[in-house]
């Protein structure tokens, strides 16, 4: 069984020789998928055991943000809008 660095040296090898045009562009794009997830095993071990608190990604929850609604007349947006910020909002009919 090949190291990760075996592993990591064949497919950047591989991609060297590989030949750039529409037709590998699928072919090269999976090897760097590979080579993606090569570099991150190398970089975090990561532990067999089962899902550990702490471990993956984390998304912070602030600053500010825009939404647009976009739908037929008098579907409701204005409703939905009100419903989830507890606000209200003036509604025209034209």
């Amino acid at each position: 069984m090949a190291t990760v660095m075996q592993k990591i040296k064949d497919i950047e090898d591989e991609m060297a020789k590989t030949q750039k045009n529409k037709a590998t562009a699928c072919h090269l794009g999976l090897l760097k998928v590979k080579l993606a997830k090569l570099l991150r095993e190398l970089l975090a071990p990561s532990s067999k055991g089962g899902g550990g608190a702490g471990e993956g990604f984390d998304d912070t929850k602030s600053g500010d943000a825009r939404v647009d609604l976009v739908g037929f007349p008098s579907v409701g947006k204005s409703t939905l809008l009100n419903k989830l910020t507890g606000t209200f909002s003036e509604v025209c009919n034209s």
